[in-house]
C-alpha cells in the first residue's frame, strides 16, 4: 500500500514538471499571439465598466462594442501621434546623451578612484570605467522604447481579441447558469464575480493613478523644461506596474536625463526630490488606500515573476509580470482550496486575507449581474409570478 502511494505521488510529480514544461514551451513558441491577448484582456477588463454602463442606457450590446471600439481607437491614435514622434526624436537624441553620460561617468569615476578608500577596498576588484558605459545605457534604453512601440505593432490583433473578449463577458453567467444545476451555478456564479469584480477594480484602479502618476511626472518635466517629456511620462506610465523596481526606474532615468541635459546637479536634485515625493505618495499613500491587500505580493516573487516573465517575453513580458501576478493571486484567494498559495503568495498577513468560502460569499449581492441578464430573469419571474 506504502509502495503504491509513493508510486503515485512519483507519477503527480512528473505530471506536474511535464505540465509546467508544455505550458512554458506553449507560452514561449506562441508569444506572437498570447502577448496581444494579454494586453486584450487587461484593456476588455479596462473598458468593461463602459460597455455595462452603455448596455444599462439601452444601447445595444453590439452598438456599445462599436462605440468602445471607436474609443480605443481615438485614444491610441492620439497617444501614438504623440509618442511616435517624441520617441522619434528621443532615439536620435541618443548619440548626444550616450556621449555626454560617458564623459560625465568617467569624471566621476576618475574622482572616486583616486580616493584612498576606494584604492584600499576596491581598486583591485572593480574597474569603474568598464562597469558602465554610455553604450549599455543606451541599448538599456533602445530596448525599452523597441519592446513598448513593439505593442502597437500588434494594433490590429489586439483589436480583434477586444472584440470577441466584450462579447463574450457579458454571456458568461448566463452560460454557467445553463450548463450547472441551480445551486452549483449560484456557487459558481458567484465565485466568478467576486473574481472578476477584484481583478476589474485591481486593472481598472492601477491604470487610473498610473496615468496621474505619469501626467504629473510630465508636468514636472515641463516646468523643468526637460526634454522628451512625454517620453518620460509614456515610460512613467508602464513602469509603475512594477511594484518598488518600476517606480525606482521611472524616477532615476529622467533625473539622469536632465543632470546631462542641463549639467546642473543643483536643478537635478530638485527635480528628483519632486519625483520621488510623486512616487512616495502614489505607491504608499494612495494605492494602499484604493486597493488594500490586493496588491500585497511578496518582493521575492515579484523579481522571480519579472525574471521569468522577462526571459520569456523580454521587456513587455516584465511590464505584465505584475498585472499577471495580481490576477493569479487574487484568483487564488476566492477558492477555499487553493487560498493558502494566495496568503503565501503575499508581503504581510492580515486577519481579513483569511476568509471562509461563507465569508467570500456575502461579499457579493446574488443579484449582481455580469450583463443585463440579471433585468431579463426578474422580468422572467415576474410574469411566473402574475400567471400563478
Amino acid at each position: 500500500m506504502m509502495e503504491k502511494l509513493k508510486a503515485d505521488n512519483f507519477i503527480k510529480v512528473v505530471a506536474s514538471m511535464f505540465l509546467v514544461a508544455l505550458v512554458y514551451v506553449i507560452l514561449k513558441e506562441m508569444q506572437s499571439v498570447m502577448l496581444p491577448l494579454i494586453v486584450a484582456v487587461i484593456i476588455a477588463v479596462i473598458f468593461e465598466p463602459l460597455h455595462v454602463w452603455l448596455q444599462t442606457k439601452r444601447v445595444p450590446a453590439f452598438a456599445s462594442i462599436i462605440i468602445i471600439v471607436l474609443i480605443i481607437l481615438i485614444i491610441s491614435n492620439i497617444t501614438s501621434l504623440f509618442v511616435f514622434t517624441s520617441f522619434s526624436s528621443f532615439q536620435e537624441a541618443i548619440p548626444r546623451y550616450q556621449e555626454k553620460f560617458t564623459l560625465m561617468y568617467e569624471n566621476f569615476a576618475t574622482w572616486l578612484e583616486n580616493s584612498e578608500y576606494f584604492k584600499e577596498y576596491f581598486a583591485k576588484s572593480i574597474n569603474l570605467k568598464t562597469l558602465v558605459t554610455g553604450e549599455r545605457v543606451g541599448s538599456i534604453m533602445e530596448g525599452i522604447l523597441s519592446g513598448v512601440l513593439g505593442l502597437f505593432g500588434n494594433y490590429v490583433l489586439i483589436l480583434i481579441y477586444v472584440v470577441f473578449l466584450m462579447t463574450e463577458l457579458g454571456s458568461v453567467r448566463e452560460r454557467v447558469h445553463l450548463a450547472f444545476s441551480e445551486e452549483n451555478s449560484t456557487r459558481i456564479s458567484i465565485i466568478i464575480e467576486n473574481i472578476f469584480t477584484d481583478i476589474k477594480k485591481y486593472l481598472v484602479g492601477k491604470t487610473l493613478i498610473n496615468f496621474v502618476h505619469a501626467v504629473l511626472v510630465y508636468i514636472i518635466l515641463l516646468l523643468f523644461g526637460a526634454d522628451f517629456a512625454i517620453v518620460w511620462g509614456f515610460l512613467t506610465f508602464f513602469m509603475a506596474f512594477i511594484p518598488n523596481i518600476g517606480p525606482f526606474f521611472a524616477t532615476i532615468l529622467p533625473f539622469a536625463a536632465v543632470l546631462i541635459q542641463f549639467d546642473s546637479v543643483s536643478t537635478s536634485i530638485i527635480l528628483l526630490i519632486l519625483l520621488v515625493v510623486v512616487g512616495f505618495v502614489m505607491g504608499n499613500i494612495v494605492e494602499p488606500k484604493i486597493f488594500g491587500n490586493t496588491l500585497n505580493l511578496s518582493p521575492f516573487l515579484i523579481l522571480a515573476s519579472l525574471i521569468f516573465w522577462g526571459y520569456l517575453w523580454g521587456i513587455m513580458g516584465m511590464l505584465l509580470s505584475v498585472p499577471i501576478l495580481s490576477m493569479i493571486k487574487i484568483t487564488l484567494s476566492k477558492f477555499e482550496s487553493t487560498r493558502p498559495v494566495s496568503i503565501l503568495m503575499s508581503h504581510v498577513v492580515t486577519p481579513a486575507m483569511i476568509k471562509t468560502d461563507k465569508a467570500s460569499k456575502k461579499t457579493l449581492p446574488k443579484k449582481k449581474k455580469f450583463s443585463l441578464l440579471a433585468k431579463k430573469e426578474e422580468k422572467e419571474d415576474t410574469k411566473e409570478k402574475d400567471k400563478t
